[in-house]
């Protein structure tokens, strides 16, 4: 399982249910990263990802059922307009810990 960093507006925006998608860089260390959960044909796949906001084990996390486009993303959620990302599609929240 993956588990990647976030932001805590991001993180409660996903906990929430409003944020759909999170954005990493389109950036060899994060092709090395999905290639190995979501494999070479990514498209169709499902994998289960954590999203952590801090580094610590027992900081908040959530673990959610994800499938990977690339393209562009959303203003509102973090994209810069027009630049190219790995984007992790959130179909559903599977378990939050450590949330307040």
């Amino acid at each position: 399982m993956l588990v990647l960093p976030i932001k805590k507006k991001w993180f409660d925006m996903i906990v929430s249910g409003e944020k759909k998608e999170e954005y990493r860089e389109f950036k060899e260390y994060y092709h090395i990263r999905f290639k190995r959960i979501f494999g070479l044909d990514y498209r169709d796949k499902s994998a289960e990802i954590v999203f952590r906001n801090g580094y610590n084990y027992n900081s908040p996390a959530v673990r959610c059922l994800c499938t990977l486009e690339v393209g562009t993303g959303k203003k509102e959620w973090g994209a810069n307009p027009n630049e190219k990302y790995y984007k992790l599609i959130i179909l559903k929240v599977l378990e939050v810990r450590n949330y307040v």
